[in-house]
């Protein structure tokens, strides 16, 4: 059985570079995979391995600068949910390319789960899914909208452009985990909106604590990693990953004609040039290659 923890943490690393080395090391010596991303802002990712190995980590983690209050979600696999570990470098833990945005600084009101239905049944309250487009298309909240955002950096735009439309309301918004509802409460905030709130602990948290029978939530949770997607009670949902468009897909997506493994699906056919296709075509082969061989490919999830 395989611990997943996914985290995020605001703090100053004036530094995340010499944080790196030791992280990697750690979670090699510990057989923990997945991502984990650093930047001036904080810390980011999603991990899987022993439940040993992910104490040990998150042990570490905590001790670093300003995170003794590291907040983070599990979930737990029969299956490996990465196939390797990777500690990288960002400008940010969560691009949204606005450099005056600062969630420690000030961030909406926290709504506890029990407490996220009576609100954004309120009259006076519109509620925004902060997710990309593909993330909202297999799941939402009832009655969210959706921005249909490719990316959190369009966040910001489509707000100017969208804003009138939410005059005298309350602002409610969600996303996975809550890391983007902490940079887009904290915009909204410095864009003069006054009443911002956001679901603590995301939709996964929700999904955890909510039973389905007094659930407003439609659908499945696309989540990071190999699960692609979960409901209720986080049990692991039936959608497959098109890796050539990282998009999540149906079972019933695969009998398409427009499918072909590590290469396309009926969203992304027309998206990749023959060039494109070619390439990921090889690097399909030299995944498989590598697995009959025993190895590891970089390429691989």
């Amino acid at each position: 059985m395989y611990t997943i923890a996914a985290l995020y943490h605001f703090t100053r690393f004036p530094d995340p570079d010499a944080l790196r080395p030791a992280l990697q090391e750690l979670c090699g010596a510990h057989l923990v995979k997945g991502t984990l991303l650093l930047a001036q802002e904080g810390i980011n990712g999603t991990i899987a391995g022993p439940r040993a190995g992910i104490d040990a980590v998150l042990a570490h983690i905590r001790a670093l600068p300003g995170c003794a209050d590291l907040d983070w979600k599990e979930a737990t696999s029969d299956h490996p949910p990465f196939g390797k570990m990777k500690v990288r470098l960002k400008k940010e833990i969560v691009t949204m390319g606005q450099p005056d945005v600062d969630p420690r600084a000030s961030v909406g009101n926290y709504v506890e789960p029990e407490d996220w239905n009576a609100l954004i049944r309120s009259e006076d309250v519109v509620v925004i899914d902060t997710r990309n487009d593909y993330e909202v298309a297999i799941g939402t909240f009832d009655g969210a909208i959706d921005p249909n955002t490719a990316s959190f950096r369009e966040f910001p735009t489509w707000w100017e452009e969208n804003k009138e439309r939410f005059h005298n309301k309350r602002v409610a918004m969600f996303c996975t985990g809550g890391i983007r509802c902490e940079k887009s409460t904290n915009f909204l905030l410095g864009q003069g909106v006054e009443d911002v709130y956001h679901l603590k602990g995301g939709i996964l948290r929700y999904l955890e604590e909510t039973p389905p029978e007094d659930s407003t939530w439609q659908g499945e949770c696309f989540v990071f990693d190999n699960r692609v997607s979960v409901g209720h009670g986080l049990v692991e949902g039936p959608h497959k990953l098109c890796h050539g468009c990282r998009r999540p897909i149906l079972p019933e997506d695969v009998k398409r004609p427009e499918y072909e493994h590590g290469v396309s699906c009926h969203r992304c056919i027309g998206e990749t040039s023959e060039q494109d296709k070619a390439r990921f075509r090889e690097r399909q082969k030299q995944i498989q290659l590598a697995r009959v061989r025993g190895q590891e490919h970089l390429g691989s999830d």
